[in-house]
């Protein structure tokens, strides 16, 4: 038995250099995300190119925003699978580790079929109701259908993924990202640019490729020994870890959907000021998601790594890990920054050569980059907050701070100057704002602040 154990803790990441364990984490995490990345990256560059600038605008933008309402308040709300996980991990508690896989996959299936539904019914309204140009809304809507049509492989994916960076698997789930990114650029090459499917060619492109990244992670959890295999038969919900689940996650997602929300008034304004600015803001989104993945990506290993160190008791290295990862986070986002500013033109390239577009997104780019920085405290407290069980609390001061001060500003000034600056402003200006409101509870009334930690350790 004690052989067995050593075997199923050999991924644990409660012992050795913080650092090292930490970037030993991230970049697995990263180049997985950057790949996911390139799911829609490579549709909006094939489609741009091989269609136009109005399929451009149909595959980012508008339908994009979309997804990400529906979509991230289910990834938000799976988050709390991969906390209690890493915590029983951390804890070795084997049969509780056992029981939160099956009720995440029992999560994923029916949220799955939850949210095809609600996407197929309610995307057309969504489209309508963001003020979508005319010329744009028919190849949405086309696009938008057949994505939410295979959007249980997706979910499938993210939970399992989760599961294996929960117990300090981040390696696999890269390699079966890539393998799918791949097929994912074959098929959106064969069917835009040889069978001229349009952006329905893009779409199923993608759904495609994420049933590959689903079958090969679930194949993973399938044929390990350890504490974490998925047995399909006793994939069901247990009451109790769902309630966990739900405790940890369910603050995350309603985070989601308010960040959403926020976007989607921000997608009608954009919309309202016509075609070329949709595209422009389209091509931005995917230079843009370099800096949020590798964001997401840090405040991901941060949660986990947290996580497990929280369940193992070492609360020393909990505190360190947070020192660590806005370090990391801020020389990160500053070089991001710097790069992207001087050389994004360079990229902007690669989805159109239609001039207006092209001074466009780099308006917006020029004005937005800079500012990076200023969202790193939200992103690294609030995943070590989650990493212990803390989501309740973040949740508010992000829709608070981020989402409820966004829309008011929207409200209230961009009809006063209703330009794309104006719009965009409200970024930087929520992010500065909610950032202190994190730095305030974190150092002073959360379990890992400095009134309370002494009796936390």
């Amino acid at each position: 038995m004690q052989k067995s154990k050593s075997k199923i803790y050999q991924n644990a990441i409660t012992e050795g250099p913080i650092l090292t364990r930490l970037l030993i984490f991230f970049f697995p995490i990263l180049l997985g995300t950057f790949f996911q990345q390139l799911y829609n990256t490579s549709d909006a560059i094939i489609v741009g190119n091989f269609v136009g600038k109005r399929a451009l605008g149909a595959v980012g933008g508008t339908t994009g925003t979309i997804i990400n309402l529906l979509v991230g308040f289910f990834v938000g709300l799976s988050s709390g699978a991969t906390v209690i996980i890493s915590q029983y991990y951390g804890a070795k508690a084997e049969e509780d580790v056992k029981s939160s896989v099956h009720t995440s996959f029992a999560l994923a299936i029916c949220g799955g079929v939850v949210l095809m539904i609600l996407g197929l019914y309610l995307s057309p309204i969504m489209l309508t109701s963001m003020n979508t140009p005319d010329d744009i809304y028919p190849l949405s809507l086309q696009y938008i259908r057949i994505f939410f049509l295979g959007i249980v492989p997706n979910l499938v994916y993210n939970i399992a993924s989760g599961i294996l960076r929960a117990v300090g698997d981040t390696k696999r789930p890269l390699y079966y990202l890539i393998i799918s990114c791949f097929v994912n650029i074959v098929l959106d090459l064969l069917f835009v640019g040889v069978f001229h499917m349009g952006v329905a060619g893009a779409a199923i492109a993608t759904i495609i490729s994420q049933f590959v990244s689903a079958v090969l992670v679930v194949m993973t959890l399938l044929r390990t020994n350890e504490s974490y295999r998925l047995v399909p038969r006793n994939i069901h919900f247990e009451v109790p870890i769902l309630k966990r689940i739900v405790k940890i996650g369910l603050p995350a997602g309603l985070q989601s959907v308010m960040y959403s929300v926020s976007n989607v008034i921000i997608q009608s304004h954009i919309n309202s000021l016509g075609t070329d600015t949709v595209a422009a803001w389209t091509a931005y989104g995917k230079i843009d998601g370099l800096f949020w993945m590798i964001i997401g990506a840090l405040g991901l290993s941060v949660t986990t790594f947290i996580g497990q160190n929280y369940g193992a008791k070492k609360a020393s290295r909990v505190h360190k890990c947070v020192k660590v990862g806005l370090i990391l986070a801020f020389g990160i986002s500053i070089l991001l920054s710097i790069v992207l500013y001087f050389l994004g033109h360079y990229v902007f390239r690669l989805f159109t050569d239609d001039q207006i577009v092209l001074q466009l997104g780099m308006k917006i780019l020029h004005f937005l980059a800079p500012t990076f920085f200023t969202y790193v405290c939200i992103e690294i407290l609030a995943a070590a907050l989650r990493g212990i069980g803390d989501a309740l609390v973040p949740m508010i001061i992000t829709c608070l701070g981020v989402c409820v001060l966004r829309i008011v500003w929207l409200y209230t000034a961009v009809p006063l100057s209703p330009n794309i600056i104006t719009v965009i402003f409200s970024y930087p200006l929520t992010w500065v704002i909610t950032s202190l409101l994190f730095i305030l509870y974190y150092s002073f009334f959360s379990h890992l602040g400095f009134r309370k930690r002494a009796l936390y350790e």
